[in-house]
């Protein structure tokens, strides 16, 4: 899947994110509140909306409601800073992945860190974070490869950025951006000196513990969302 011709379609064809179905779940709310719906009516498409797949499939669910035509429908986004925010990375590395006139992989079920090195020296490292557990959501891989090559892969629900360069050499990023907001971001930067760096996701992997967290958080709002229709019902029956 090609995520920089993605950002491109349609808006209604775009993935929607937990925060687009908070808004869709808030206007449904409101209706609930001033009587345009019904508390069977509001049940059933709140459901709906935990299930739409894309921006436009959400839009159904309110296009008869007021608060449908009082703003434009876009996708709850916010672009990736090409640079790590000021003071969130530390200076001192993590772990160092070091291959002198050898090899040196880093994959499987690992915790990334905040900072990680890579150097290789006549030599190849390998660093794989598409199994990797991320602690912090923002990743920095600081790679140099002298006469070397450095191949860096991620999943492919996270966002990547690259700044770097190559003397006689390759430093390659792959620029890739998640449709989840909260999703982890992986800055790549160093040199490449007669050798390689290259940093790409890999295609089919993806971080379930992003889709935990985003599963979780919509969960969390259901209830908050079903607990105010029970009391709306209780005070109503008490009448």
């Amino acid at each position: 899947m090609d995520l920089q011709k993605h950002t491109e379609a349609p808006v209604s064809e775009l993935r929607a994110s937990d925060a687009d179905r908070d808004r869709i779940a808030e206007i449904l709310r409101e209706a609930l509140a001033e009587g345009r719906l019904t508390a069977e009516e509001h049940a059933e498409r709140v459901e709906g909306v935990l299930t739409a797949k894309t921006v436009g499939e959400l839009e159904v669910f309110i296009r008869d409601l007021p608060a449908a035509h009082q703003r434009p429908a876009a996708p709850a986004y916010t672009p990736v800073p090409p640079r790590p925010t000021p003071g969130a990375i530390p200076q001192e590395a993590d772990a160092n992945v070091v291959a002198v006139f050898s090899s040196a992989v880093r994959r499987g079920r690992w915790r990334a860190g905040r900072r990680i090195h890579a150097y290789s020296i006549f030599g190849s490292v390998e660093i794989d974070l598409s199994e990797a557990i991320f602690e912090y959501q923002q990743v920095v891989i600081k790679a140099v490869s002298v006469l070397g090559d450095v191949q860096i892969r991620v999943p492919e629900n996270v966002s990547l950025r690259g700044s770097g360069g190559g003397v006689l050499g390759n430093f390659e990023v792959d620029t890739l951006d998640s449709v989840e907001s909260d999703a982890p971001v992986v800055y790549v930067d160093g040199w490449a000196v007669l050798g390689n760096v290259e940093a790409r996701p890999r295609r089919g992997k993806r971080v379930a513990d992003i889709l935990d967290r985003v599963q979780s958080k919509v969960d969390r709002k259901l209830e908050r969302v079903q607990d105010k229709v029970d009391r709306k019902l209780r005070r109503h029956l008490g009448h």
